[in-house]
């Protein structure tokens, strides 16, 4: 058994390996690329994807402002080698130095399975330490479709490499995942239907933002909701989706099918549960130091949290590896004091969407106001009511605020349209702050005509 003072699982956010531990002896344990889900087949590439997409939707709309414009073709071969052809040597780069520019650092290849909540074994070896990181993230979550097999089928680990686009594309779920991959190959031309468990979009939003998206993606895809009874079968020659949606039975053609119904955490996979570490469904527990039932064993990422966003796994390796370092090569976790430990703090936990409409959020949802009893008012401002939204002849996009009724503070920031994860920073940092929605709107200037009028405009309604 090879003995370190530190184990890490996963080289997502558990790489950033700070270097007041330049001289601890590091076993890195990694069964994929290096970089984790956001370099190689999440946020990263999706985003790099998502500005193609936006540039042929806006080469699509341009009539409707006097310029014509058209996409002649797509090179999906080309786009895929320019965002991969940047994102994969990165992720060579990355192994290649913590394998042979980090002497403090082992890194060992191959799934992890912890045998004692610290010893981990990997290929055949097995390792020890007084501490363990925990960082293997998450995977997509499975969906047992009768007949899937009939039909080339991806999730979002695979489908960003495809070969070709599809003609057809069934995309199973309404998330964030499948609002976003679903804007980029609709707007690469592709025809997209999505199918839908639920009767939204984004069913986690906010409800007036789930509204005001599944009325912009019903405009421009096929949305089937309230699906049940799904199967993939051969009809008249060719492989459709069929199966039962809130108007009843439909059958949707299919070259390709994504699933996109959630990502799981790989708890399950390492064997947490099994060595005594508490764990709900793969996930594993943690208290706001980031440690698991088990002393001197932490866990950070899409492993142990339910936001699964990588800002929030970069917070929480900071916060990890801060308390690891306090509690030295011994692990002696027990003799450290309350003050000397970080703690992550996710009650205002931003996200953002990146599909068409773009979506971001913050804070409380009105339901969660409601369910709580807070006295609280709220409003909705539309972009269209701005001389920025002018420009853009915009009609469906919109601010809603939801502040407290007595505190003024503001609850909840939820923001559907153009440029979405940018126009919501300032609200992010006023509730961090602890500014009232009047210190808001009236102790700032807003940029005239700015797409921040908005945020104004709603402000000063509240």
């Amino acid at each position: 058994m090879q003995e370190f003072d530190l184990i890490v699982v996963g080289t997502g956010s558990g790489n950033a390996i700070p270097a007041e531990l330049a001289d601890w002896r590091v076993a890195l344990v990694e069964r994929d690329v290096f970089g984790g889900t956001c370099l190689n087949r999440g946020c990263i590439p999706s985003k790099m994807l998502v500005h193609v997409a936006d540039m042929a939707a806006q080469a699509r709309d341009a009539g409707r402002f006097g310029v014509e414009a058209h996409v002649a073709s797509v090179d999906w071969p080309a786009i895929v080698r320019r965002v991969f052809g940047r994102i994969d040597p990165i992720a060579a780069g990355g192994e290649d130095y913590r394998a042979n520019r980090c002497p403090n650092v082992s890194v060992f290849r191959g799934t992890a399975r912890l045998v004692e909540p610290k010893v981990v074994e990997v290929a055949g070896e097995r390792l020890t330490a007084p501490q363990v990181l925990l960082a293997a993230g998450a995977r997509p979550t499975p969906l047992e479709v009768p007949g899937l097999d009939r039909v080339p089928w991806h999730t979002s680990d695979t489908i960003m490499r495809m070969e070709g686009l599809p003609e057809r594309l069934v995309v199973f779920g309404g998330g964030y995942i499948a609002a976003e991959l679903g804007h980029v190959f609709g707007s690469l031309g592709v025809d997209v239907t999505f199918v839908l468990r639920g009767p939204v979009m984004l069913s986690g939003e906010d409800g007036d933002v789930s509204a005001l998206v599944t009325e912009a993606y019903g405009r421009r895809h096929r949305l089937v909701t309230s699906a049940r009874d799904l199967r993939v079968e051969e009809l008249e020659g060719r492989t459709v989706v069929a199966g039962v949606g809130s108007d009843g039975p439909f059958t949707a053609p299919a070259d390709v099918v994504l699933v996109a119904v959630g990502r799981t955490s790989n708890g399950d996979e390492l064997g947490a549960a099994a060595v005594g570490i508490a764990t709900d469904g793969g996930r594993v527990l943690t208290d706001s130091c980031l440690q698991a039932s088990v002393p001197g064993v932490w866990a950070l990422g899409d492993l142990t949290n339910t936001e699964q966003l990588k800002h929030l796994a970069n917070a929480e390796a900071r916060v990890a590896f801060h308390n690891i370092a306090a509690a030295g090569r011994a692990g002696d976790v027990a003799s450290l004091s309350p003050a000397s430990l970080r703690r992550i703090d996710r009650t205002l936990v931003p996200h953002a969407i990146f599909g068409h409409p773009q979506v971001a959020s913050v804070g409380l949802r009105e339901r969660d106001v409601l369910a709580a009893g807070v006295p609280y008012v709220s409003t909705i401002k539309s972009f269209g009511d701005t001389a920025w939204g002018w420009a853009l002849e915009d009609t469906t996009s919109a601010c809603k605020l939801i502040a407290h009724a007595e505190s003024r503070l503001l609850l909840g920031a939820h923001i559907v349209g153009p440029q979405a994860s940018t126009l919501i920073q300032p609200l992010i940092q006023g509730m961090r702050f602890g500014q009232t929605v009047d210190a808001l709107a009236r102790e700032v200037w807003y940029i005239h005509p700015a797409p921040t009028e908005v945020v104004e405009n709603a402000l000063l309604a509240l």
